[in-house]
C-alpha cells in the first residue's frame, strides 16, 4: 500500500528543504519515497513552478504524465475556466479512480498559493515517529492526505506508463 500526500509549506523553498531531509531519511530506511514532485510559487508570479524530483528519489513510480496532468488540473485548468469544461470533467473523473477526489483538488488549490510551496509524495513504508522527530526543527508543513489502495496504485501505474 502506498500513500499520496501533499505537504504545504509557508515558504517558497520549504518543500525542497523537506524533500532533501526525506532523501536522508530514505537512506536510513526510515521512509520509502516512491515518487515526489515539488510545486513552488514565488511571490509575483502568476502561476507556480513545478518539478518532478527524478534526480532526488530515482526513476519515479508515477511518471511525468501523472504529475503533469495532476498539476495541470490543480493549478492551470482553473485559469482557463469553462473553455475546456468537458475535458476538465473527464480528467477529474480519471483521478477519482486513484483516490484523488474533488475535495482533495480543491484543498490543494486553496492552500497552495503565491509565496508558498508544496511537496507531493508517493510513499511506501514510513516509520512515522522517526520522521516526525527528524522534522522537529524544520519548517512545519500542513498535511493534505489521500490514501491510495494497492489497486488504485496499480491502475495509476498502468494508466500513466510507470516503468517501476
Amino acid at each position: 500500500m502506498s500513500t499520496l500526500t501533499v505537504w504545504k509549506f509557508a515558504s517558497v523553498d520549504g518543500a525542497e528543504n523537506a524533500l532533501k531531509k526525506l532523501g536522508d531519511l530514505q537512506k536510513q530506511q526510515i521512509v520509502q519515497v516512491l515518487d515526489a514532485a515539488i510545486v513552488s510559487w514565488p511571490t509575483g508570479r502568476k502561476s507556480p513552478k513545478t518539478n518532478q524530483a527524478f534526480n532526488t528519489v530515482g526513476a519515479g513510480a508515477l511518471g511525468g504524465a501523472f504529475w503533469g496532468m495532476l498539476f495541470g488540473l490543480i493549478f492551470f485548468v482553473p485559469l482557463f475556466g469553462l473553455l475546456i469544461g468537458a475535458a476538465t470533467g473527464a480528467l477529474t473523473g480519471k483521478f477519482t479512480d486513484y483516490g484523488i477526489n474533488d475535495g482533495f483538488i480543491k484543498d490543494v488549490q486553496t492552500k497552495v498559493t503565491e509565496g508558498t510551496s508544496a511537496l507531493f509524495l508517493l510513499t511506501g513504508q514510513v516509520t512515522v515517529d522517526k520522521v516526525s522527530a527528524a522534522f522537529e526543527d524544520a519548517e512545519k508543513g500542513e498535511l493534505i492526505q489521500s490514501n491510495l489502495s494497492a489497486e488504485q496504485e496499480a491502475k495509476l501505474r498502468d494508466d500513466f506508463g510507470s516503468e517501476v
